[in-house]
């Protein structure tokens, strides 16, 4: 069986490097990078860090608007697609990656498998919301990380080829934060950054609707991060860049630590280290939630409702006084975590087995067709 994997963000090559661990000596894998983070500090840094192969097909597609974007990777994967003839197409996650490899599959009859299925925020203004209701319906095979993704499915009528394997994040964090603590040094993230574990916050700030605000909106959110008792620590997005950097030129902000990018292994640690995260990601959120760190999103909705239980995860308007009240709440319910909502941690190794095993269901029925 030949499997087309198509990655393009940051978070994809996280979860592709498990999964393609595990489907090693099970079938052939050509991995195409759409090139929708060119950044090397959001790329090429992942491809070192987590034994990812390099991609068969680099389509350096680069940043624009969603549309041209979007239509950009549609057609140069459709050319790879037309060239190796794959068994099957599988996308990862809410990207504009996601929804364009899967439509390129889809027109083309080649079946899509979609790791990360069943996630829904109901804000339907969200691009990323968007790409995974469409990337479902379209979709053969669908992989659920929670209980609630494959409820949601069935509310949608989606019933044929779901499974709930749990999450693919939790594979990663389990398995690379073990292996950055065992690295010679690991500790130089923090001096680099001045500060101590757990004496310092964590932020990241990417979304669109998040940066559209413009500054009144992000001067609400640093001046937040500003009377928070410890540093906070903001590794930016190329995105964010320039607006944080206006908004902080204009204020006396000191409390704000700018800093770029960092690898995987790096934010790992970041996570684990920190007080508390303050994020827009749909990610990080969930990260922070697997090593037990308390997270405030600033966002009104989230996809990963599983991590609002306890507490460990609280949803925040982009409002100073609201920010610090969330940051300021009581500490989570540990009991929460017990219930494991994310699965058991082998969410590669089942995703791996489900891609074979249908493969081989599907040759059968054509052999006695």
């Amino acid at each position: 069986m030949k499997i087309v994997t198509i990655v393009g963000a940051r978070p994809q090559f996280i979860k592709a490097s498990v999964v393609s661990a595990a489907l090693r000596g099970k079938c052939g894998e050509i991995l195409v990078h759409t090139g929708q983070h060119y950044d090397a500090n959001m790329s090429d840094v992942f491809f070192q860090q987590l034994d990812l192969p390099a991609p068969a097909y680099h389509l350096n597609v680069g940043s624009g608007t969603h549309a041209r974007q979007t239509g950009e990777i549609l057609m140069r994967t459709e050319e790879v697609l037309l060239k190796e003839k794959p068994d099957k197409v599988m996308v990862y996650g809410d990207t504009n990656s996601t929804l364009a490899g899967a439509l390129a599959a889809s027109k083309l009859r080649i079946p899509v498998a979609h790791v990360e299925a069943g996630l829904r925020s109901h804000n339907r203004r969200m691009p990323e919301e968007q790409n995974r209701i469409l990337t479902d319906h379209i979709s053969t095979q669908l992989f659920c990380p929670t209980l609630t993704a494959v409820e949601q499915l069935a509310a949608e009528g989606i019933r044929g080829g779901v499974a709930m394997t749990g999450d693919v994040m939790l594979d990663t964090v389990t398995h690379y934060l073990k292996k950055a603590r065992q690295m010679p040094g690991f500790q130089k993230i923090y001096t680099d950054n001045g500060v101590q574990p757990k004496a310092y916050y964590l932020a990241t700030l990417h979304r669109a609707e998040t940066t559209d605000g413009g500054e009144a909106v992000m001067h609400e959110i640093f001046s937040a991060f500003e009377a928070l008792d410890c540093p906070v620590v903001f590794p930016v997005h190329p995105r964010t860049r320039p607006l944080a950097q206006q908004v902080i030129a204009g204020q006396a902000f000191h409390n704000i630590r700018l800093i770029e990018p960092v690898g995987y292994f790096d934010m790992l640690l970041l996570t684990s280290g920190a007080r508390g995260v303050l994020t827009d990601s749909g990610g990080l959120q969930k990260e922070a939630y697997f090593m037990e760190t308390p997270c405030v999103t600033l966002r009104s909705e989230t996809e990963w409702l599983e991590t609002l239980e306890g507490g460990w995860n609280v949803l925040a308007a982009m409002d100073r006084d609201d920010i610090l009240q969330k940051v300021r709440r009581p500490a989570p319910d540990p009991a929460a975590l017990a219930r494991r909502p994310f699965g058991d941690g082998r969410a590669a190794e089942k995703i791996a087995g489900l891609l074979v095993s249908r493969e081989l269901e599907e040759g059968r029925g054509r052999s006695k067709g």
